[in-house]
Order: structure tokens, then C-alpha cells, then sequence
């Protein structure tokens, strides 16, 4: 199985499957005398874990941090970071009826055709949201990289069966999105997420919605064109994210229903540095930054492992049949995504810095 690398010169390799025994994670080109420690790394490791199995899956994995190699006294060394979790709490008895009765909105058809059934199929194997967890472990390492040059990245819940959150002040968002399960900003919202989740579950069916990311202190002139450009690498690393349909930059779509002259961010100067009035363009002009945040949203769909009875086909016997899924599962993925696609973000910028030694 290819595709498991991204990057050039900070390159990430996931490794493990949902119901093996571990996943992990090996990060190469990260420079030495950074300093890192599991807690870092565990804190963001227990974000992505379930909050309340009022709205996420019952599965109850501890999804401790272990490094292999990279790491000595506290600080990197220069060479490979290998980080990995086991996996401890895999029940594999619902999936053996997938094999031949694929699951509706899951990979496991495309999956059982590509790798001549010889893929691992428990829980997802390599298509499971669990293998998150690899991309959120490296994203730590990147976010310590990037901190050390002064740029931020941050994530948040933006929207969750069509409720939206109203963003507060810039500086307030994390402080506000940390304190619910939900992690949005907005502490009404988050109680009228959890209601349409709660519902939804109870339907014995799942919602989806949108999270949105800003990297602040990127400075002007990072990314590659033309097929390197910086919210080309983004994108792809974020549709890399199970479960993603949608990912767009600033007013994104809107920008389609706007005059130019209503898109167009104006040049100014503040402070005696280059910014612009508003931030349609989400921080990327060309393909390369110019010292705007970075704003990009990324929409999930609802879980595809719902309790409803579905169609499906008996692939055996060739014919349309009833599927009833059975297991652990979440009724939203947005909340648990949300570090997921902070680190995803933090990853592509981090490997386009190193390129240019910023």
C-alpha cells in the first residue's frame, strides 16, 4: 500500500491499522534541540479522544504516547521521531459480515477491489478514522517548530448540523473552545450542537459540520508554485482526513457570488508592515502567503456508521440486501477532528518553511 508519506522536507510516514496492534508514526527532517516531551504530545493525543459518549464512540482506548527514537534529555535530535499507540480496546467481531456486504459512505468495496482482498478490513484498517491519531502525533511536533518561528496554528468547531458558531474576538477563541465538548467558540452554539447530536444518535443516525483553522505569523512568500503552492499542499493533506468533502480558503465559495471589487483585498499599511483590510484571499495569494493569517475551513460529512438499516449488496450472492451496523461509533466526528486538522495544518506549513530555512 502506497501513499503513506507526505512531505519534503519535513516528512511524515503513518503506519499501523485501526485493529492492529498499534498506530504510529515516523517524522523525518525535524531539526535538533527543539524541545518535546509526551506530555505535548499526549495533550493534543487526548483531545482527539472521545469526550462523551453521549455524541462519540464508546471504544475506550487509553491512546498513550510512546517514543521509539528522535528524542533525548527533553529535546529532538536531528534524527527520525518515531512515535507510536497501541491499540488495546479492538473489538473485530462486527466486521467480518463488511466483507461481503460493504458499508454505505465507507471504503470498503473500492478497498476490497484495490488490494485484491488482502487489506486489512477490521475496523477500517488503514481507511479508520483512528489513523488520525499519527497525524495528530506529528502535528505536535510541527506546531513546536513552528511556535519556535513565532507562527500559531489553532482549530475550532465552526459549525454542526447546520448550527454555526459566532466567532468572538480573535484572542478569545481558544480560551472559549477548550471549555466545551464541542470545541466551539461559541458557548450557545455548543449547547444546540449537543442537542442535534444527541437527537441524531437517538435516531440511531449522525450529523456532520465544519471546522475551521487560522495560522497566524506566517511570513510573506511561502509555498511553491505551481503544483507546490501552499493552499494546494494544505488542501491535499486535509482531504487526506477521513471523512473530509470540502476544504476552501478565506470567503472560499462566496467568492463566487462577489463582485471583484467586493473580494479584493485591499493593501494597507499597519504598524510600518504590509496587511490588507479584510481576508477573502485566506491568507494566499498565487499560491504563496503574504502575511495574512491563513484561514481555511474544512467540511465533514455525518459519520457514516449509523444504527439505520441501509441497502447495501451481498457481493456473494450479487444481489441488493439490508445492512444493519452494529459496534462503537460516533454520532459526530467534528469535535474529535478539530486537533486533526490543526495538525494537518501545522504539518504542510512546518515542511514549507524547512524548504525555504525560515
Amino acid at each position: 500500500m502506497s501513499g503513506n508519506s507526505i512531505g519534503k522536507r519535513f516528512v511524515v510516514t503513518s503506519f499501523g491499522e485501526s485493529h492492529g496492534k498499534c498506530v504510529g508514526v515516523v517524522v523525518d527532517g525535524c531539526p535538533s534541540g527543539l524541545q518535546l516531551d509526551e506530555n505535548r504530545v499526549q495533550r493534543d493525543l487526548d483531545r482527539r479522544r472521545p469526550r462523551s459518549g453521549a455524541i462519540s464512540t464508546p471504544r475506550k482506548e487509553e491512546d498513550k504516547v510512546e517514543f521509539l527514537s528522535g528524542l533525548m534529555n527533553g529535546r529532538t535530535t536531528g534524527a527520525p521521531i518515531t512515535m507510536l499507540m497501541w491499540n488495546r480496546d479492538a473489538d473485530s467481531t462486527s466486521y467480518d459480515e463488511f466483507r461481503s456486504k460493504p458499508r454505505p459512505g465507507h471504503a470498503d468495496y473500492p478497498a476490497l477491489i484495490r488490494y485484491e482482498g488482502n487489506n486489512d478490513y477490521r475496523g477500517g484498517g488503514r481507511f479508520s478514522g483512528r489513523l488520525t491519531a499519527a497525524i495528530v502525533m506529528a502535528g505536535v511536533v510541527a506546531k513546536v517548530y513552528l511556535e519556535s518561528k513565532l507562527v500559531e496554528v489553532f482549530a475550532y468547531t465552526l459549525e454542526v448540523g447546520g448550527i454555526r458558531a459566532k466567532l468572538p474576538e480573535i484572542d478569545k477563541i481558544r480560551e472559549i473552545a477548550a471549555k466545551n465538548m464541542m470545541c466551539t467558540p461559541d458557548t450557545e452554539a455548543a449547547e444546540e450542537m449537543i442537542r442535534a447530536v444527541t437527537a441524531a444518535r437517538e435516531e440511531g443516525d449522525s450529523v456532520g459540520g465544519i471546522v475551521e483553522c487560522q495560522a497566524s505569523g506566517i511570513p510573506p512568500g511561502v509555498g511553491d508554485p505551481i503544483f507546490d503552492s501552499i493552499d494546494a499542499d494544505l488542501a491535499k493533506i486535509l482531504f487526506d482526513i477521513p471523512a473530509v468533502k470540502g476544504v476552501e480558503f478565506g470567503s472560499g465559495f462566496e467568492a463566487a457570488r462577489l463582485k471583484g471589487s467586493e473580494n479584493n483585498d485591499s493593501f494597507t499599511v499597519t504598524e510600518g508592515r504590509i496587511t490588507t483590510s479584510t481576508n477573502n484571499a485566506g491568507g494566499v495569494l498565487g499560491g504563496l502567503t503574504y502575511g495574512m493569517p491563513i484561514v481555511v475551513r474544512v467540511a465533514f460529512k455525518p459519520t457514516p456508521s449509523i444504527s439505520k438499516k441501509q441497502l447495501t449488496v451481498d457481493l456473494k450472492k450479487m444481489e441488493t440486501t439490508e445492512l444493519e451496523i452494529k459496534g462503537r461509533h460516533d454520532a459526530c466526528i467534528v469535535p474529535r477532528a478539530v486537533p486533526v486538522v490543526e495538525a494537518s495544518t501545522a504539518i504542510v506549513l512546518a515542511d514549507h518553511m524547512l524548504r525555504l530555512a525560515l
